[in-house]
């Protein structure tokens, strides 16, 4: 094969491992992340488990868990086929260098032979004078100086070739023992899936017996939400029509006599500002990018009609989603905008409701509320502490993107877990 295309397949093998290292790397911080998510999700688990109040909520944690631990399989699954890839190139330089050594050794060999045959001074000194002219002697001078450099540097290149492939061994045994551990691993967190898949099993059996009041319980909820839902469309129209009338005072003030600034105002759409136009047009932008509202949690009920987890017949309507945290858990903004409304949804439950120009956040389920109607908040910004029910111990918070009175699924809108 010529010299060329060897040397071609050999730099595109050393991009493929480059690339190949990268996406090693970003496999382990996806898994360092999912077995983060599984240890926070344990402690939910546990700290629910104690209150034994809700096994639905015990049966909603636990099947999240079974989804981290599918995950993390995957995960270390990729991670064991790209360690194969890493090894099958790195092995592949390591027959080069054999190959390369074992013809610097020969051609080393042949010239510490010849040099032994030619060794002595006087033999070099009757090369040099045997010349027919000084030119050629100055020539056969030069070569003798150059041949010695050349001797010198074959041994360096072996030394240097050797070592290289001492260390690419060294590296390729590493690589055998991390993908033996990886295997390991992965055996391990099948068989947990598989207890994880059982307990599960028992809780599904252990809650049929209580169908009918889940079901109850579950239609019960679903009025209150589209109660909720109900007020949260009043005030978000009543948002509307305040700033489109302010609005409309303004064009009033600057044309006194323009037909456009009596026109009836919108309570559907908002007519923006140009600072609202930024706002809004930022917020948009950053759609699959905002932060979730709360710092650890998991979704478990998600947007839109679906049906329920445990009885598939069983139809549950969500305008946002629910997820579900840690007690105590704070709710964050996730997006720079201002206080709209705070709505008191019951004695215990408040709801907090943030414009990003023709945009709308609502934060609800919280015992707490740190901010005010009119306030400015920023990214990340605290709202309020996310209520842990007395009834179930659930901490669950429900988030809703809505933009003017449309709602939106608020999963394609926040960064992926």
């Amino acid at each position: 094969m010529p010299k060329f295309l060897l040397s071609l397949i050999f730099i595109c093998a050393t991009a493929f491992v480059w690339g190949q290292d990268s996406q090693q790397e970003k496999l382990e911080q996806r898994k360092a992340q999912i077995q983060q998510q599984i240890r926070d999700n344990e402690k939910m688990l546990q700290s629910v488990k104690k209150k034994e109040k809700s096994a639905v909520n015990v049966f909603l944690i636990q099947q999240n868990k079974i989804k981290l631990k599918e995950k993390l399989i995957n995960t270390t699954s990729k991670q064991e086929r790209v360690l194969g890839n890493d090894m099958y190139i790195n092995q592949l330089k390591v027959n080069k260098l054999k190959r390369e050594l074992a013809a610097l050794k020969e051609d080393y060999a042949k010239m510490i032979l010849k040099s032994y045959k030619s060794r002595s001074e006087q033999s070099r000194a009757m090369f040099i004078l045997s010349s027919e002219s000084f030119l050629q002697a100055y020539k056969r001078a030069q070569y003798l100086k150059q041949y010695t450099n050349f001797r010198k540097n074959q041994g360096l290149e072996i030394q240097s070739k050797t070592a290289e492939l001492v260390e690419y061994n060294a590296k390729l045994d590493g690589q055998r023992k991390e993908k033996k551990k990886i295997i390991v691993e992965n055996q391990k967190e099948k068989q947990s899936l598989e207890v994880e898949k059982k307990e599960q099993q028992k809780l599904v059996n252990s809650l049929k017996k209580d169908k009918n009041k889940i079901i109850a319980d579950t239609r019960s909820k679903q009025q209150e939400s589209k109660r909720i839902d109900r007020q949260i469309d009043r005030l978000i129209r009543e948002a509307i029509a305040e700033a489109n009338r302010k609005a409309a005072l303004e064009r009033a003030k600057e044309n006194p006599g323009s037909t456009t600034a009596k026109a009836p105002v919108s309570s559907s759409k908002i007519a923006l500002t140009p600072e609202g136009k930024i706002l809004a047009a930022d917020f948009k932008a950053n759609r699959g990018k905002l932060p979730w509202p709360v710092e650890k949690g998991f979704i478990s009920l998600g947007y839109g009609d679906q049906p329920h987890p445990l009885y598939p017949t069983l139809t549950v309507h969500n305008s946002g989603v629910e997820i579900t945290t840690e007690s105590g858990a704070t709710a964050r903004a996730v997006f720079e905008g201002e206080v709209s409304s705070i709505m008191v949804l019951s004695p215990i439950n408040r709801a907090v409701m943030i414009q990003h120009g023709d945009y709308f956040t609502v934060y609800q389920n919280l015992s707490q509320v740190f901010v005010n109607k009119g306030d400015k908040v920023n990214i990340k910004q605290s709202i309020g502490k996310v209520r842990t029910s007395g009834d179930t111990g659930k901490t669950v918070i429900k988030f809703l993107i809505l933009q003017n009175t449309s709602n939106n699924n608020p999963e394609g809108w926040l960064q992926n877990r």
